[in-house]
């Protein structure tokens, strides 16, 4: 379970430091418990990275195809993102909601009873499919904001999705050294829990559209939205390609980490998690900016730190200092581009936030699958180097594609929005 107090403790500080608040309906309080649920549910997606090795020997996968387990999830997390989320647009989303964080719950118990290789994949997906809850609180939060915090509350949300995604690692390491793999997954799932009735007790109701879509129509406009509007086609890609580079690092780390000089233990390989704690700061601020037109020098800025990035994380032969310093960079740039893409995309249709969430994170999932599962295979085959040198190209491609569709990315997404809108 990623520490309820830590996230807590960021987000509260992030909302001191001048977040707003946006209405009636969003208090102070229901932005952090968004920030809290959040990162909770987007750590069972990442419990499993710092855990690859002594998952896959208790249920004989090789070393070479660990990073299925992951890809599992994300497999999962792709058709949740596809089928679930968009249903916020159609039905009381504290329902949904709700409702998606039980059923998290019976599959986090699914992994931690899991007796096969097989149940564990399966269970992965589950899991995955269920934790896409993560988009649905973005989605709930920027619909509560108004249009010219809306941005911020997105990042101040996205600063609780990144600790929970680092200190999962964190986390996770620690209970496996002192009681197994499993003990991760059944901790998680108590929490889940508890954070359930915190969600039943807070979360205001939302009444449904006047005029809704049918189901099968609801889920076609995802597609049609995408030919429509550039601005989720561009951002969609980037996201698909940030993420790829991130997971090429983090699914594959643990190996070079518990094997010799080194030698750590799970406990001391999740700590390395905390180095990117500067990614909720990225993403905490990213939004203030990207609501005062500054998203575009946002992305170009954080583009060009996640490549850099991978200069001193090629380094980690020679020290781990160089790791840590690589580490907070990249997830630096990462979050703060992740967050002024959503900023940018949730301004073109409002009635439509929820299916503009799913559109945009099907990309995230692509990019994070293909990342995890072709990482972990280089690693097999050409080590850290061939990591690092992976990691960089896709970083360079992300940087030269951005400048290319400077032109193409419509106006209304970049520029500044006023207070009174």
């Amino acid at each position: 379970m990623p520490s309820d107090v830590e996230l807590g403790s960021s987000c509260t500080a992030a909302l001191k430091a001048g977040a707003p608040q946006p209405s009636a309906l969003l208090s102070r309080s229901l932005i952090l418990l968004f920030a809290v649920a959040s990162g909770l549910a987007v750590a069972n997606a990442y419990f499993a990275h710092p855990l690859l090795d002594v998952m896959a020997d208790d249920l004989g996968l090789s070393r070479a195809t660990a990073g299925l387990i992951v890809g599992a999830t994300q497999l999962g997390y792709g058709i949740g993102l596809i089928l679930l989320v968009p249903i916020g647009d159609l039905v009381d989303r504290r329902k949904l909601v709700i409702g998606q964080s039980l059923l998290s719950v019976l599959a986090l118990v699914s992994i931690a009873f899991a007796s096969s290789a097989a149940m564990l994949l399966a269970s992965m997906v589950v899991m995955g499919l269920l934790a896409v809850v993560t988009q649905a609180f973005v989605a709930y939060a920027a619909s509560l904001a108004q249009p010219s915090a809306r941005g911020e509350v997105v990042g101040i949300v996205t600063s609780g999705i990144v600790l929970g995604i680092l200190l999962a690692r964190t986390v996770a390491g620690a209970l496996t050294d002192l009681s197994g793999w499993r003990t991760v997954y059944v901790v998680s799932a108590a929490a889940t829990l508890a954070i359930v009735l915190a969600l039943w007790k807070m979360l205001p109701a939302q009444q449904r559209p006047a005029q809704r879509l049918a189901y099968p129509k609801l889920i076609a406009s995802l597609f049609s939205l995408f030919v429509q509007e550039p601005v989720l086609r561009i951002r969609a890609i980037i996201a698909m390609l940030i993420f790829a580079d991130i997971t090429t690092l983090l699914a594959p780390l643990v190996m070079p980490l518990s094997a010799p000089p080194f030698s750590f233990s799970h406990s001391v390989i999740g700590l390395f998690g905390l180095a990117g704690a500067a990614g909720a700061l990225g993403a905490s601020w990213a939004g203030r900016w990207t609501d005062r037109g500054h998203g575009q020098r946002v992305t170009g800025i954080a583009l060009g730190l996640m490549l850099l990035a991978w200069l001193p994380i090629g380094l980690l032969p020679y020290s781990i200092l160089w790791l840590v310093l690589g580490v907070l960079v990249i997830d630096f740039g990462l979050q703060a581009v992740h967050v002024t893409n959503q900023g940018m995309i949730y301004r073109i249709r409002p009635e439509a936030q929820s299916r503009l969430t799913a559109a945009y994170m099907v990309f995230y999932s692509i990019g994070s699958a293909v990342g995890s599962s072709s990482s972990t295979m280089v690693y097999a085959y050409a080590g850290w180097t061939g990591v690092s040198l992976l990691g960089a190209a896709i970083a360079a491609t992300t940087l030269v594609f951005w400048a290319a569709t400077l032109r193409a990315t419509p106006r209304e997404a970049t520029q500044a929005i006023n207070a009174a809108e």
